[in-house]
């Protein structure tokens, strides 16, 4: 399949559009692009997803703290958006009722009013109406919750999804649209005509075969990285670029579902601190966070801070009844956050930076994207293609081409199983009986893993790693990373078979489940 893949990339050829980045935007934006015809090619430096796209809290949201904030605009549009993904997407992502406990008088009713106003705001977009809950209503949605002093609580309904997995879905949809999407392959520097961008320079990060890729229009989708090359591009043209983006992480711990045994979130708008706890199951365990920092570094794969995870457990010990500790923790991961810096940002509170996001075009014709969050995706990417329009770098084509474009595995939802429920065949939507014809559909390496889902990942879904596979295709790294550990031999060893004279990076796993199974106290 790569080897193909690579044919592709060194045939001499124009393409209409190059995106750099395979995160939610670059490859919402080249699904959009390739679905209307243009010939597209997209460069990822890592694996898809590998960076902020894998490590969102999992939820598919209007933004109820948007809300607060008076920014209406923002939840209407999420709100739209995040019907049109659950009904292009229902193998991976799913409604999910959220319920904030009160333990104050006044919260059921002041928080229910402003739910009210979210259902108004998605009519009839909306997932299931607003409820207010009595003590015993509440305890029973939440049957671990802290029962002293609880009053009661106000139910609503939002959104949950696979990210890694849908971002998969839209980089193979994008190739069944014609796009060319290698993951592993890292752009180096940009092209020029005339003082305008032409293309990049790319390389094959496993051959180190380099490529020059000729394009009308080439777009920075690189997340929190696009200051990166919109300097690379400023220093080319004479043009300084500001930074745009101030990078926030937010930490997420993973304990098992006892803790919370419900299909029901727990969601609290405000902490002691002003920050938002979840308490959201997600495919067989628990997901705790998340935090809100500012970064001033960029790691690939950034670590928790001793305050942030003192903060999850803390605040979790005044919510539920038996709290978690250190020793219960499976996994604990961080991501980054692209948020769009306003000029006269002093790198304080993130809580402030626009969640929006921001297209932009440089004087070379280089067209940046960052920002926004995974629910907006769509949205997004015609924005992005919109302003690639009007700068004259593609022909003017109707937007709207993606709204009720199914991605691949998309069929029949998930039937009784939720994604709370843990990964297996079920995953793979349309695409099951295909995994289950495959050798090895039989032999299971852990709940809901076969070595057939993995020799899938090899030949289907771009995976040339053990971490591609137990990180993304298989979620276990986030889930479980102790077990990710002892799976991850076998799983190279089918990655062998599968992928002869591919590296399948054994060692350097071992080494990063080492990271998401420490957490800093």
């Amino acid at each position: 399949m790569r080897g193909e893949l690579l044919a592709r990339l060194a045939q001499t050829k124009t393409y209409d559009l190059a995106v750099i980045g395979g995160g939610a935007t670059g490859l919402g934006v080249a699904l959009d692009a390739a679905a209307r015809g243009f010939s597209v090619v997209l460069l990822e430096s890592h694996d898809f997803a590998k960076g902020t796209s894998s490590r969102a809290t999992k939820l598919v949201h209007g933004g109820v703290r948007y809300l607060a904030q008076g920014n209406i605009a923002l939840v209407r549009e999420a709100l739209h958006e995040r019907t049109t993904l659950l009904r292009n997407a229902p193998h991976l992502a799913q409604p999910l009722a959220f319920v904030m406990p009160s333990y104050k008088w006044w919260e059921t009713p002041f928080y229910g009013v402003g739910l009210k106003a979210y259902d108004a705001l998605a009519g009839a977009a909306g997932l299931g109406p607003t409820e207010f809950l009595g003590r015993m209503e509440t305890l029973r949605c939440l049957p671990t919750a802290m029962a002293d002093g609880l009053k009661g609580g106000v139910k609503y309904w939002d959104g949950q999804f696979d990210d890694a997995r849908l971002a998969l879905a839209l980089a193979r949809t994008a190739a069944q649209q014609g796009a060319l999407l290698l993951n592993y392959c890292p752009v180096s520097d940009l092209l020029y005509q005339d003082g305008k961008v032409a293309g990049v320079v790319c390389q094959d990060a496993e051959t180190g075969a380099r490529h020059e890729v000729h394009a009308r229009c080439v777009v920075n989708a690189t997340g929190v990285w696009v200051d990166g090359l919109r300097q690379c591009d400023g220093e080319h043209s004479g043009q300084q670029a500001s930074p745009m983006v101030a990078p926030s992480q937010g930490v997420h711990i993973v304990v098992d579902r006892d803790f919370l045994p419900s299909d029901h979130a727990l969601m609290v708008p405000k902490t002691a601190d002003g920050r938002v706890l979840f308490a959201v199951p997600w495919l067989g365990k628990l997901i705790l966070g998340t935090t809100d920092s500012p970064r001033h570094d960029l790691a690939r794969e950034p670590l928790a801070m001793r305050e942030e995870v003192a903060f999850i457990l803390g605040e979790s010990a005044r919510y539920l009844r038996r709290a978690p500790l250190v020793a219960d923790v499976r996994s604990i991961w961080v991501g980054l956050r692209p948020l769009v810096k306003p000029q006269d940002d002093d790198g304080g509170n993130t809580k402030k930076i626009s969640r929006e996001h921001t297209v932009l075009a440089s004087r070379s014709g280089l067209v940046t994207v960052t920002g926004g969050k995974w629910t907006t995706y769509r949205a997004m990417a015609e924005d992005v293609l919109q302003k690639c329009m009007d700068e004259r770098l593609l022909p003017q084509r109707p937007a709207g081409v993606t709204v009720s474009l199914p991605l691949v595995g998309a069929g029949a939802a998930r039937g009784r199983l939720g994604m709370n429920a843990p990964q297996g065949l079920h995953s793979y939507g349309t695409e099951s009986a295909v995994v289950a014809g495959l050798p090895g559909a039989d032999v299971m390496l852990a709940d809901g893993l076969s070595e057939a889902m993995v020799r899938f990942a090899a030949r289907h879904e771009y995976a040339r790693t053990v971490e591609d596979m137990l990180a993304r295709r298989a979620r276990v790294l986030f889930l479980d990373a102790r077990l990710a550990a002892r799976l991850a031999p076998r799983v190279a060893a089918i990655l062998d078979e599968e992928l002869p004279g591919c590296e399948p990076g054994l060692q350097p796993f071992l080494e990063l489940t080492q990271q998401y199974a420490t957490v800093p106290v």
